[in-house]
């Protein structure tokens, strides 16, 4: 595993995952999409995995369609990993028996409604960001790659933009992500096949963002008119990563995601 120089305290993530997943509906009828499992555990964990690797251990998650599987799932975290003995009755406890994860996280689970667009969640889990909190990681809840965090958080400081985004190459069927000189000039419509970079979430925003472009009289898509304002003020930079990045929109590529991780080969544990 190569190295990785940890900062003492680096900002929180914030975590995109209240959306109903419609694309992956086999399996997100049963379950929200971030709670989808790859091996033992939902996506969202090997997500979060990713990002302690670099030290981050407070974690935001925007919570809307079937919130109670989140909720289950962080409250009963280590009775989950091991076997337990219940007692029940007026001294009523629970004892763990065993090895159990060494998470060492701050999860705080934000209900932003079912029906909420990504900018809204963004708005109303901000409440939960500390005051020295001047940038915080966001990303969606349903994509994977071994983005490095640290450099990443260095090239959005040296910026000194309020935006940052990943741009990464997928299969050619979402949004192509125009950039020139580290700079986002915009957005070209879905091709049947691109040769360029889309945004592969893994971003970091600045919490002035917020006020700026999020702070608005009715709910929206990030990706829509915020995006759009920021990107015409210059606000938006692109990091570039041409390491691996793979989301899980389709039961094909959950699939994928699947077997890499039973085979061994799963390329987005890269710095655990």
């Amino acid at each position: 595993m190569p190295r990785i120089k940890k900062e003492k305290e680096l900002p929180p993530l914030m975590i995109l995952c209240g959306g109903k997943g419609t694309r992956l509906r086999d399996v997100s009828e049963i379950l929200p999409k971030p709670m989808v499992p790859i091996g033992d555990q939902p996506i969202i964990w090997h997500i979060m995995r990713s990002y302690a690797a670099f030290g981050v251990k407070r974690f935001i998650l925007c919570l809307g369609y079937k919130k109670e599987e989140f909720i289950d799932y962080f409250v009963n975290f280590r009775a989950r990993a091991t076997d337990i003995t219940i007692q029940l009755g007026s001294e009523s406890h629970i004892t763990y028996h065993g090895s159990f994860p060494e998470e060492d996280w701050e999860i705080t689970l934000a209900n932003t409604g079912e029906e909420t667009k990504t900018g809204g969640r963004i708005f109303q889990a901000s409440r939960h960001l500390k005051k020295q909190d001047q940038n915080f990681f966001l990303t969606y809840g349903d994509g994977v790659g071994d983005v490095h965090i640290g450099d990443l958080l260095k090239f959005h400081r040296k910026t000194g933009l309020l935006l940052t985004l990943s741009a990464v190459y997928p299969e050619g069927r979402f949004g192509e992500l125009v950039y020139k000189d580290g700079l986002v000039d915009g957005f070209a419509e879905k091709p049947i096949r691109t040769k360029g970079r889309i945004n592969g979430g893994f971003m970091v925003m600045n919490r002035d963002f917020i006020s700026r472009y999020l702070d608005l009289p009715y709910d929206t898509f990030l990706e829509a008119e915020p995006f759009d304002r920021a990107i015409n003020d210059r606000q938006v930079a692109a990091y570039p990563h041409d390491g691996y990045w793979q989301c899980m929109d389709t039961p094909r590529e959950h699939q994928l995601l699947n077997e890499l991780w039973k085979q061994g080969d799963a390329p987005w544990t890269k710095y655990w």
